[in-house]
């Protein structure tokens, strides 16, 4: 594979999910700026410069941001570096769900010509659920499996931290699914963004049997059925979030400057 070159790529917040892209992409002379709070704690490694103010970000003039601090960060950050003409990949699929939101996004991106990079994250099958999206009998649902220890908190305030059998925590949509679960639900969201106008209903499920971030996907329709399981081992650094998030990013990140430098 062809090096990306010294490309400059921004990344906001460098936490658990930033540090692992960084990593996945050990290999590639790549210049890394991070956009870290002021007073922040977090440890920015030597190849990583530290910025505290997006203008400072913007100033750097990276090829490319990659969102990775929390849907908050997405209203905060995204349209203005996309004002300013810089393509952003946004980890926090989830903030999309507020229309006020990709109102923003969608009006600097008509006025810079910058793009909104949408990862495929955590699942896979989005091409084969777009292209039956559209059909009228189409029935697609969502199942977000994880183990208890992702639900800790929320176990413990149903009282049911010590349940042996499997609990559904929420059955809904997925902008209602994103807007109570915003660690938990970007792939729901994505797969929301890649079948619209397609409605479909999500679960959001603690199970004691299962070691794996598990998501589960069914389309059903004229063209057949289809059903996606993907049993992610979680990250090290975080159990709810799948270890391969990152590798889809670092793969978006291939691809756009990979495109990038051939066009």
């Amino acid at each position: 594979m062809a090096s990306l070159g010294p490309a400059t790529v921004g990344l906001i917040g460098f936490g658990a999910l930033a540090r692992q892209v960084v990593a996945a992409l050990g290999d590639e002379p790549l210049r890394w700026v991070a956009l870290v709070r002021e007073g922040s704690s977090a440890k920015v490694p030597e190849n990583v410069a530290r910025v505290t103010v997006l203008d400072d970000l913007i100033g750097k003039r990276p090829a490319l941001v990659i969102e990775a601090a929390g849907q908050e960060s997405v209203s905060i950050h995204v349209p203005a570096l996309m004002e300013a003409g810089i393509s952003v990949l946004v980890a926090s699929m989830g903030a999309l769900a507020d229309p006020e939101i990709t109102g923003r996004i969608s009006e600097a991106r008509a006025r810079s010509g910058a793009s909104l990079i949408i990862p495929s994250g955590a699942i896979g099958g989005l091409d084969y659920l777009a292209a039956v999206s559209r059909l009228p009998d189409v029935k697609i649902r969502y199942r977000l499996k994880k183990p208890l220890a992702a639900w800790r908190s929320k176990l413990e305030a149903l009282g049911l931290s010590g349940t042996k059998t499997a609990v559904t925590l929420f059955e809904g949509t997925p902008a209602e699914a994103a807007r109570l679960y915003p660690k938990n639900l970007n792939a729901a969201f994505t797969v929301a963004l890649t079948v619209h106008p397609a409605q479909f209903i999500v679960a959001v499920i603690a199970d004691p049997d299962i070691d794996t971030n598990m998501h589960e996907i069914e389309a059903e329709s004229a063209a057949g059925h289809a059903t996606f399981r993907f049993a992610n081992a979680p990250s090290p650094d975080n159990p709810k979030t799948s270890a391969v998030t990152a590798l889809s990013l670092a793969a978006s990140i291939r691809n756009f400057l990979g495109d990038g430098a051939r066009r």
